[in-house]
């Protein structure tokens, strides 16, 4: 049976136990990387765990220095929906009104500001309301989206599904289609399309190989840029 292509895994280093992501692939070496999500070990398909732990201990040091100087991610506080509050939507502050009415959404978009209005029901929940708003006009987005970039590259559309991952903004599988995270929906639309175009480039290429990222060139040719831009502003998104 091959091993699973992404897998967690725990290792001890100077006393202290290591919870790391493994990523196989078809590099050609062992690599190693930090960040906010925590330690991520990439290897070619075929290295065996024995090796993987070799490489990991042979950077035990580093790696425990860079977890201890990393910075403490700043933590958003929960969005709170309430009447005048302000909620970033394709990267522009909506406003959010809180009405009565059969528990709609409503999206206003002529006058001096755009305003959501979420039409509660007597004892409605207008934290779900806003959810159900955000996620339906998320979904009919990333559908079109999809779509026009699959266009571009000659292949049929594959189903569009919503995710809440943690740490990913999308997925693309052959049997699942490509998922994208119901939270791009605040972004403003040029980031939203960099993240479609890399899960459409899997439909062609299904790695991270200079291929892949020739496809995404070809869909997306400034990839890099919206890469960094990409993580600066998915820090500061409201957590609803």
């Amino acid at each position: 049976m091959n091993a699973p292509a992404v897998e967690t895994r725990e290792i001890v280093l100077e006393g202290q136990r290591l919870v790391y992501t493994l990523k196989r692939s078809v590099r050609k070496t062992l690599g190693l990387r930090i960040d906010q999500r925590g330690v991520t070990v990439g290897v070619p398909v075929r290295v065996g765990l024995r090796d993987v732990e070799t490489f990991i201990r042979s950077h035990a040091a580093w790696v425990i220095e860079k977890l201890r100087t990393r910075p403490v991610p700043v933590l958003q506080p929960a969005f709170e929906p309430v009447d005048g509050a302000t909620i970033p939507f394709l990267g522009d502050a909506w406003h959010l009104r809180i009405g009565r009415g059969n528990n709609r959404v409503l999206w206003h978009e002529t006058g001096p500001e755009p305003v959501l209005e979420l039409a509660l029901r007597a004892g409605g929940d207008a934290r779900l309301l806003l959810l159900r708003g955000l996620q339906q006009k998320g979904l009919a987005l990333f559908r079109n989206r999809v779509e026009e970039f699959c266009l571009r590259i000659g292949r049929p559309l594959p189903a569009v599904g919503l995710s809440n991952a943690r740490t990913r903004w999308g997925s693309c599988s052959t049997r699942s289609g490509i998922r994208l995270h119901w939270r791009l929906i605040h972004l403003p639309l040029g980031l939203i399309d960099y993240v479609v175009a890399h899960e459409v480039a899997h439909l062609v290429e299904m790695n991270h190989s200079p291929r892949f990222w020739s496809v995404v060139e070809s869909l997306y040719p400034d990839y890099a840029a919206a890469r960094k831009a990409l993580r600066q502003a998915g820090a500061s998104l409201p957590h609803i």
